[in-house]
């Protein structure tokens, strides 16, 4: 367990289906983040719905209570860990739509303040040859637009059918470590300014 004032990382995968592979990546990731010293938050965005996001529904009734949930959390976190699954070589609807609902304001409290500040890493898996390469340059173009530093470390699993054994654990040595390197690259950066 981490001490008190390590840094604290908040973990999610753009996926929704139970079985997803980035899920999989995610998961071993927060355990990573955990050996390496910090704190990790590992959620799964199936647990905070949000309808699509309409500046009409927004207008009628307000932010989605699930989503305030989650900016709840985005609060209380120092850095992300993102993973995000291919869909036709971009980010999935369920990433974007949850990233657009977190950074509207919601009454005095800017939505995009939750984001400033913040440190991230990204990684992407895939069972084709790609290893979600694509979405990575897209996510990190969307998180550094809305403020948050990217770290140049990030992990692509192409293949990552192979990777997982039926239960989400990793099969593959050379993974695990490219996790750690990238995980750790994260964790010691926040630690830096943490002091």
């Amino acid at each position: 367990m981490a001490p008190e004032t390590s840094p604290r990382i908040l973990v999610f995968a753009g996926s929704a289906r139970r079985a997803s592979l980035n899920k999989h990546l995610a998961r071993a990731a927060a355990n990573s983040v955990r050996q390496q010293g910090a704190d990790a938050t590992f959620i799964d965005l199936r647990d905070y719905p949000a309808p699509l996001y309409d500046g009409d529904l927004e207008a009628e009734s307000g932010i989605p209570e699930k989503i305030r949930e989650l900016k709840q959390l985005f609060s209380r976190h120092d850095g992300l860990l993102v993973v995000s699954p291919e869909y036709n070589g971009f980010i999935t609807p369920l990433l974007k739509n949850t990233l657009d609902w977190i950074s509207r304001p919601d009454g005095d409290a800017s939505g995009l303040a939750l984001f400033q500040g913040k440190q991230a890493t990204v990684m992407s898996a895939s069972p084709g040859g790609f290893g979600g390469m694509r979405s990575l340059q897209l996510i990190r173009q969307l998180l550094a637009n809305l403020g948050v530093t990217v770290l140049p470390e990030q992990v692509s699993v192409p293949r990552a059918n192979k990777a997982f054994n039926d239960d989400g654990d990793i099969v593959d040595e050379d993974l695990g470590k490219r996790i750690d390197k990238a995980c750790g690259a994260l964790v010691k950066h926040l630690q830096r300014l943490n002091r």
